[in-house]
């Protein structure tokens, strides 16, 4: 029996209304053509986010409507708030003329898959193969409710999400060998990297309305050339680069299309009718595409520039080393703590030394900075940021991160107030974690004990990043549309007196688990002839109570100029 589901006319896409209310599915024609009325898209885990736009939203759009050539062009559409009459007719003729190859389930030229995809007996795998959360193999997650000999049963729109997923963000290392794939061997192919998203830290820029999403999220420039071809239209196993054939290439993305819906992986889905309806339970998972190198190009990540002496050694004229590379995130830190890279705009990035490295913030991030004087300073953009991070030779996915920040459009400019305020606000957090770290060490040697370890344990700094975390996201908010440098100067108080009453909570913590002993001390000697120190708890806390006068100086200067009018 013939199955069908055509992703530009069955509903699939999770949408709320703009003006709020519950999602609900929507076919890929009406996300886009009605994208103005629908807010952000709502998926299973933030990955997927991703996935959907660049492998999908975002590469229709571009391969039916081309991009602003400028950022005129960019404001322009922006300014209408929705598509125009013209360019809606576009979509919906680019997407009738190609309806035939969004078929997820057609049995030559599925859409993702590569049609008649087997092995050499014929195996195929638990639907569970492409749910990055689902415990499968060696991927186990910490108190998984299912199990690897759990079935899987994915409804066709579930299904459509986790093949986009699979394609950005598969685990690396052993894949099935295909039939007709000359590369496999012994049933199996080796050495495969992890989908190209899981290479890096990606940045989306999210707006009012998913068509505003849209739009924020496609860099300006050239349409696409003849050769730079969405997936679904190098479908014939005879073209070029052709991705409709167990074959696979090492090669360079041809261009932002290509790029974006790079597939990384032979896959095949495996629908059938059951008695709750039409779903997929089993799937294959070959080798894919392999991508030489992240592009330039490539708008949705920040960069870290390599050490200019890493450029010039030999090892670099060898082509090991590129001048940038995408900057992963962090698990467990809060994207705000890596606002140097953020705000590093393109035209003004921080420049690498000659052992230290740089960053440039993204390119569609930069463009947004380029854009303030047309969406304004007080325009509510969102910057959301997503990884995985994999463990175990990259075979396992042990954490998938998430954040998101509001931004001030004001802060992307590199001679801003804002700016220098939010980079100030982000340093003092990091520095008044290193004094209270200090202070934790300066205790236990007080006791005679050892400092931790800076990459062991749980360190104390790490409490009080957590609890400034809420007072600097609710500063980024309150920072958008705010041009006054009195308004800047009173918010970086506020914030400082909020940041000393929270530290203030968690040293005193600290202090009242100290033993009586401490309190006497321990006198330590560096050596022969060296003078003596003597190590007291008393001593710790003044010196961080010194540091974090320097740290919060305006807070600092305020309690004193308070303290002295309160004593006349």
């Amino acid at each position: 029996m013939t199955h069908a589901f055509f992703l530009t006319d069955d509903p699939w896409l999770l949408l709320p209304s703009a003006t709020g209310g519950p999602a609900q599915r929507r076919s890929l024609r009406t996300a886009l053509v009605e994208a103005h009325e629908f807010g952000d898209l709502v998926v299973e885990i933030p990955t997927q986010k991703a996935a959907v736009l660049r492998q999908v939203m975002l590469a229709v759009v571009v391969a039916a409507l081309g991009r602003p050539a400028d950022e005129r062009e960019w404001a322009a559409w922006h300014a209408a708030g929705r598509w125009s009459p013209q360019q809606r007719q576009t979509l919906e003729d680019y997407l009738d003329a190609h309806r035939d190859l969004f078929d997820l389930f057609d049995p030559v030229r599925p859409f993702g898959q590569v049609g008649g995809l087997s092995t050499a007996k014929g195996e195929t795998k638990n639907a569970a193969l492409i749910v990055a959360t689902s415990a499968t193999g060696n991927n186990v997650p910490l108190f998984a409710s299912r199990t690897e000999g759990d079935s899987y049963s994915l409804t066709p729109a579930q299904a459509a999400h986790w093949l986009l997923h699979a394609h950005c963000w598969d685990t690396a290392a052993i894949k099935t060998g295909a039939v007709g794939d000359p590369q496999a061997k012994a049933g199996k192919t080796t050495g495969n990297p992890t989908g190209p998203l899981g290479q890096l830290g990606v940045t989306l820029l999210a707006g009012r309305t998913l068509f505003e999403t849209l739009l924020l999220n496609i860099p300006v420039g050239a349409p696409p050339t003849s050769t730079d071809l969405p997936q679904w239209k190098r479908r014939d196993p005879s073209a070029p680069r052709s991705v409709g054939s167990p074959q696979w290439q090492t090669r360079a993305p041809e261009g932002l299309l290509d790029l974006w819906t790079w597939q990384s992986r032979r896959i095949r889905l495996f629908p059938e009718d059951t008695d709750e309806g039409l779903r997929v339970t089993r799937v294959l998972v070959a080798a894919g595409d392999r991508m030489t190198h992240t592009p330039e190009t490539e708008p949705h990540t920040m960069w870290r520039l390599e050490p200019i002496g890493s450029r010039t050694s030999g090892k670099a004229k060898s082509g090991a080393a590129l001048p940038r590379r995408p900057l992963r995130l962090q698990p467990g830190k809060a994207a705000w703590r890596g606002l140097d890279a953020l705000l590093a705009a393109e035209r003004e990035s921080r420049e690498a030394g000659e052992k230290t490295s740089g960053f440039a913030t993204s390119k569609i991030l930069d463009q947004a900075g380029g854009l303030v004087s047309e969406l304004g300073e007080g325009y509510p953009l969102r910057v959301e940021l997503c990884g995985i991070a994999y463990g175990n030779q990259s075979a396992v996915i042990d954490d998938v991160m998430f954040d998101a920040l509001p931004l001030p459009l004001a802060a992307l400019d590199a001679d801003s107030d804002v700016r220098a305020a939010l980079l100030e606000v982000a340093a003092q957090a990091e520095e008044l974690a290193t004094a209270v770290n200090h202070l934790t060490a300066d205790l236990r040697r007080a006791l005679g004990s050892d400092p931790i370890p800076w990459d062991k344990g749980q360190r104390p700094g790490e409490f009080v990043l957590h609890a400034l975390d809420p007072l600097v996201r609710r500063l980024l908010t309150g920072m958008r549309g705010v041009e006054d440098l009195e308004r800047i100067e009173a918010g970086q108080l506020a914030w400082e007196q909020l940041a000393w009453s929270r530290t203030e909570d968690i040293v005193d913590r600290l202090l009242q688990a100290v033993p009586v002993g401490a309190f006497a001390g321990r006198t330590t000697s560096q050596g022969e002839g060296k003078p003596e120190h003597t190590h007291r708890a008393s001593s710790a806390e003044a010196s961080f109570r010194r540091r974090r006068a320097e740290i919060l100086h305006r807070a600092d200067a305020h309690r004193r100029n308070s303290a002295a009018l309160g004593s006349t």
